[in-house]
């Protein structure tokens, strides 16, 4: 999966971001649901709906609101399995326990 946002965000730095109207919906998107639909779209494997949300906001923007969003998951998670948030983020990227 970070191999797929790395990638992702390496492919918004080299390509610009054409400035005429294509038809798509202008209104504005906050960093959480830029983050939501990144995040699900990987998920998914959907390229096409990575892309468009890479479009929404900055870089930085994204970036923290993907740590965000795995913040709040683990920590459901955690609460859910009544386990630690470390022991739940270990768990979820396959680490031995701490």
């Amino acid at each position: 999966m970070w191999d797929r946002i790395r990638k992702s965000f390496a492919r918004l730095f080299s390509t610009a971001r054409a400035d005429g109207d294509d038809g798509r919906d202008k209104r504005t998107h906050n960093l959480f649901e830029a983050a939501a639909v990144y995040v699900s779209a990987c998920a998914e494997d959907d390229q096409d709906q990575i892309d468009e949300a890479v479009g929404w906001v900055s870089p930085e923007a994204l970036s923290f609101g993907v740590s965000e969003l795995a913040c709040r998951a683990v920590i459901a998670l955690a609460r859910e399995r009544d386990e630690s948030p470390q022991t739940v983020a270990r768990a979820l990227l396959g680490l031995p326990a701490a």
